[in-house]
């Protein structure tokens, strides 16, 4: 076993976390001895201001709004779970519940910690998120965004897609604190990575926990092209800037047309 590396002294790091003018030096002269001496110290670290989006949302009632609805939804929609299963069995080969990892809330705190611990920064805590398994099992597949007629999609998996009743099994995510019924739709790692390249803002989206739902996702449809990512993450920003109860409220009522109406599903 290897040797644990020996702790960093608090100085060094914080002149590894400010390598540029991490010290001021002032010159001071003394009366009495008329000697002048060069006086060294570190500068305060810059403030971060936050002029865009909170750190930290306060959710309050808002989540506990989430997860009363959430399990609500779960225990009134179990015969429906069961036969969704039922079929998604015995019409194709494979799991009946897809597991597949997506980006979530972003805890950290402001400053220039970079990617703390993690191996790989994605902007936000990946989880694994449940899902109705829609499309025939390939191994090792990357990953890509779903298209219109996409021939990896079965027959039962396009209606429970125009429906969007494969989402269902993310009640489930949203009682264990992964996500909120309102938020932003949480993105696959590798997309995340590149999407916050192209697109302005796109981070602070994981200022919040992700949702099921969300102001993007009863406006718009599926992404087809990074325009529609762009009008989406507008959007998304737009509900977290003046996100509230009533807000998430008025979104969950909003859902039901646009699933019962399959505005937007493919």
């Amino acid at each position: 076993m290897s040797a644990r590396p020996a702790p960093v002294p608090a100085p060094q790091r914080d002149a590894a976390l400010w390598p540029a003018r991490t010290t001021r030096t002032a010159t001071r002269f003394a009366p009495r001895s008329g000697i002048a001496a060069t006086l060294t110290r570190p500068l305060a670290r810059p403030r971060v201001v936050r002029r865009l989006l909170p750190y930290a949302v306060p959710e309050g009632p808002r989540r506990w709004l989430n997860v009363a609805v959430a399990g609500v939804g779960l225990v009134v929609t179990l015969p429906l779970l069961l036969v969704i299963a039922a079929l998604i069995r015995l019409t194709s080969r494979g799991p009946v519940i897809y597991r597949q990892r997506r980006v979530g809330v972003d805890r950290r705190g402001p400053g220039p910690t970079g990617r703390g611990r993690r191996l790989v920064d994605y902007g936000g805590q990946p989880f694994t998120m449940y899902k109705f398994r829609t499309m025939v099992t390939r191994d090792g597949a990357r990953q890509v965004w779903a298209r219109p007629d996409d021939p990896r999609v079965t027959a039962v998996g396009r209606v429970l897609r125009k429906f969007r009743l494969d989402e269902l099994p993310q009640l489930w995510n949203v009682l264990r604190g992964q996500m909120n019924l309102v938020g932003p739709r949480p993105e696959q790692p590798d997309i995340a990575l590149q999407l916050r390249d192209q697109i302005d803002g796109y981070a602070l989206r994981s200022r919040v926990r992700p949702g099921i739902t969300g102001w993007a996702q009863v406006n718009l449809p599926y992404d087809r092209c990074l325009d529609d990512v762009r009008r989406k993450v507008a959007l998304d920003l737009e509900y977290i800037r003046g996100q509230s109860t009533l807000q998430d409220l008025k979104i969950m009522l909003r859902t039901l047309p646009v699933m019962l109406g399959r505005h937007g599903g493919w």
